[in-house]
């Protein structure tokens, strides 16, 4: 409630105050008592030896942990000067706040850091985090988690402001046809009615599923970088005991030229503002998801032409730039997220509600980015001879990942069954029913799908009895004759197929999902 004018003035006074004095102070490695540390300024309005005068209320400053902050800024590239030239030369820009925590936030003018207000619980969870945080930073600079550059806290008439100085993941310069925060979740996952009378409304899982029901297409590198990216990241949160974290995802068209011009015409004016600054390491979407096998003029040239987006396409074939990171990491899997997920299971089936366990919530992120929202490029079509060799190479090649010995005999038979009808793909679309939604049908097999896969072509260890042998054309054909439970035995062990149905996905795919157990 506290004006954010004087919030703002407090802000920038304090960091400057801070940063200025921390500059006087020598390099050394961070020590584990560093996390701890807490100083504290008091700077009033009329000033003292120390301060500056003002003309906003008295207030006292807290700084957390300066020291490791100062090394995480180092880490990336952030100069003092430049730091302090991005937060106090020009008033921060007050942004809306699509989320329900309340937080204020508030951007540069120069679009490289965030400014969000916390809650006391998240900025003690924060200061916890740091020492595993610092680690992690160490081994992977390269990441899509939050960037922390500074904890702070403004006590002013009795009432205390946390703050946290992040990275922007959304550039102001380009605009973003679209923003999605995306948790993996289905339950009540819609944007608001007074949501979407914003200008630009943030939209969630539901309404990603609804318009980009297709997904985002990427080629395979640049896939397997995202999907490496996003995997490490939550095996990070979820030793972390961390969990309602969301992927941020601003999309850009790049369809018409005028577009463009507008957002390269408006970068180069913030650029102008800036007196060449080092921009920060690590910070745009490209650069978290390069591996570090990358050469650096490739990301350069990358970074130049598209501010950092990563390119993909979507269903139509439009070009667009995507901007993304995990957000809101700062939620412990603690006794009120323990309750609020058990009255909401209880209410509602509690594999779609958003508040879980982490292991779980990790998995089911991943899962809902790798199937429905990033997708890699499906290779060119070609001639349907070819086509029907291409489909039993790729199985080839599955199969031999997962069961080594293949048995020439079987091979035959099973391009004689395929070669009898169409292609792979399109007995696999009949199967599903999928009515038009390639997203049903991954252009990369998942774990589950290759070991199925391995199963059909597998070798000659397979006790395969006649009868199912030639029921087997009749299972691709109609998904009701998949059977509820079916055992192919191998020398050692079995994999049983068993089809289960959510009542979810029956109404919405009729697709049967098929559980594989090794």
């Amino acid at each position: 409630q506290t004006a954010s004018s004087a919030i703002k003035g407090a802000i920038q006074l304090g960091i400057g105050y801070t940063v200025g004095n921390l500059t006087s102070k020598p390099d050394r490695d961070v020590l584990m008592q560093d996390f701890y540390v807490v100083e504290s300024v008091f700077l009033p309005s009329e000033g003292s030896n120390l301060t500056p005068a003002h003309h906003y209320p008295d207030f006292r400053f807290k700084t957390y942990a300066p020291l490791a902050f100062r090394y995480f800024r180092e880490l990336f590239g952030i100069k003092p000067d430049d730091y302090l030239y991005s937060i106090c030369s020009e008033p921060l820009i007050e942004l809306s706040n699509p989320g329900a925590s309340g937080s204020l936030f508030f951007v540069t003018s120069d679009d490289e850091f965030i400014i969000k207000t916390v809650q006391h619980k998240e900025a003690e969870f924060l200061q916890k985090l740091l020492p595993g945080y610092y680690m992690n930073l160490n081994q992977n600079p390269r990441t899509l988690l939050p960037k922390f550059y500074g904890l702070y806290c403004v006590q002013s008439g009795g009432i205390n402001i946390r703050i946290v100085v992040m990275n922007n993941v959304l550039p102001r310069a380009l605009k973003m046809h679209f923003t999605y925060d995306l948790k993996g979740s289905t339950y009540k996952r819609r944007a608001s009615r007074k949501e979407r009378e914003k200008s630009n409304p943030t939209f969630k899982d539901l309404d990603f599923l609804q318009d980009m029901h297709e997904g985002l297409y990427f080629d395979s590198e640049t896939h397997s970088a995202l999907m490496k990216t996003l995997q490490r990241d939550c095996r990070v949160l979820e030793s972390f005991k961390i969990m309602d974290y969301s992927l941020l995802l601003g999309i850009h068209i790049l369809n018409s030229n005028m577009k463009e011009k507008e957002g390269e015409s408006s970068q180069s004016a913030s650029d102008a503002k800036r007196p060449g600054g080092q921009k920060v390491l690590y910070s745009t979407a490209m650069e978290s998801i390069q591996g570090p096998g990358k050469s650096g003029d490739s990301v350069t040239t990358e970074t130049t032409n598209t501010m950092g987006g990563i390119p993909a396409k979507s269903h139509k074939g439009e070009k667009l730039l995507l901007f993304m990171g995990i957000i809101d990491i700062l939620q412990s899997y603690r006794l009120m997220k323990k309750l609020e997920h058990s009255w909401k299971a209880l209410v509602y089936d509690g594999d779609t509600v958003s508040v879980h366990r982490p292991s779980f919530y990790a998995d089911r992120f991943l899962k809902f980015m790798s199937t429905r929202v990033f997708k890699k490029v499906q290779a060119l079509k070609s001639s349907p001879s070819k086509k029907r060799c291409n489909s039993i190479t790729a199985l080839k090649a599955t199969s031999q990942e997962i069961v080594c010995a293949v048995s020439q005999e079987w091979k035959d038979e099973k391009r004689g069954i395929l070669a009898e009808g169409q292609s792979y793909a399109s007995l696999d679309e009949e199967v599903l029913g999928s009515r038009h939604r390639p997203d049903l049908v991954p252009s990369t097999p998942s774990l589950f799908e290759a070991a199925s896969l391995a199963t059909t072509i597998s070798s000659s260890s397979l006790n395969v009895d006649e009868h199912y042998q030639h029921d087997q054309p009749m299972l691709y054909s109609s998904s009701k004759g998949l059977p509820s439970s079916s055992t192919f035995t191998l020398e050692d062990s079995a994999i049983y197929l068993t089809s289960e149905q959510s009542t979810l996905e029956m109404e919405n795919d009729n697709a049967s999902v098929l559980d594989v157990h090794l």
